[in-house]
């Protein structure tokens, strides 16, 4: 048996279970059922007030739902279809050309002369959710040196080339991961600031032909165009191979987060400055 509406205060909170129950029913009947006489139910409140709260609380409702999903659609209306980063690096060392599309759906396609390095590449694509492309050239037989640092300068170049002003990004990224016994920690910021922490301890000098002195130097190079600002932190791990893809797929992740967008923003540039550095 319900409880008599005189027990109710003059200003009954909405919180009352009677009154809550009221409501929800004549949202589901319709949007405006309180203001319609047509609906029986309204007839079970001797209290006006008591209806003019109700009212006034689906009214409130109503037009928060409203500002919401038009926020959302304003925000979306700030958002570039597509965001395409192409660099082209020709020198006596090396011919590299990179291709990069933040928005795509994580095509791999990259052939360096190294092996290894293809197969991080192919990480930074699956788990970050981009396409790109890698094509290069170099002088491997000497050592892989310097593709490895070409390879990482023109991949950073056309990611500060995709970003563009980086207007409504999220800009932040800190993602951890686990492969087996080993964990990876990656913290990034696309400041513009370009700056490498990089707390990798990696036991064996190769794996396979790859001189694993190259992955701190592969993010190094990448930083130094891309002006990123990123911190490698090593939770755990003894084997090599594991400990670099790893590496390579918290940083996928972390770039992704960083690069996506947050419509809250409405496509503002994410920084009390108003302004993001750029090289």
């Amino acid at each position: 048996m319900s409880t008599p509406l005189r027990s109710l205060s003059p200003f009954p909170a909405i919180s009352s279970p009677y009154a809550r129950k009221t409501l929800v029913k004549a949202r589901q009947q319709s949007s405006y059922a309180l203001f319609s006489e047509s609906v029986p139910r309204i007839r079970c409140f001797p209290n006006p007030k008591l209806i003019s709260r109700l009212n006034l609380e689906l009214m409130a409702s109503v037009n928060s739902h409203t500002t919401a999903a038009n926020n959302i659609t304003a925000g979306a209306q700030q958002i570039p279809s597509c965001r395409i980063g192409e660099v082209r690096r020709v020198t006596k060392e090396t011919n590299v050309r990179v291709k990069i599309n933040l928005d795509g759906s994580g095509i791999p396609d990259s052939s360096t002369g190294i092996p290894f390095l293809d197969h991080m590449l192919d990480q930074l694509a699956s788990h970050g959710l981009f396409d790109v492309y890698v094509k290069a050239s170099g002088d491997t037989h000497i050592d892989n040196h310097h593709t490895n640092e070409d390879v990482a300068l023109a991949i950073g170049t056309a990611l500060l080339q995709a970003l563009g002003d980086r207007k409504g990004i999220n800009r932040f990224g800190h993602f951890s991961a686990p492969l087996d016994e080993a964990a990876i920690e990656i913290i990034l910021d696309l400041s513009g600031r370009p700056h490498l922490s990089c707390g990798l301890i990696i036991p064996t000098e190769r794996v396979g032909t790859y001189d694993t002195q190259l992955v701190e130097h592969f993010f190094q190079s990448l930083v130094n165009t891309s002006g990123l600002t990123l911190h490698i932190c090593q939770l755990a791990g003894n084997n090599s191979h594991h400990i670099i893809e790893a590496t390579f797929k918290a940083f996928a992740r972390a770039l992704r987060q960083a690069t996506e967008f947050d419509l809250c923003r409405h496509g503002s540039i994410p920084s009390s400055k108003g302004v993001l550095s750029r090289l």
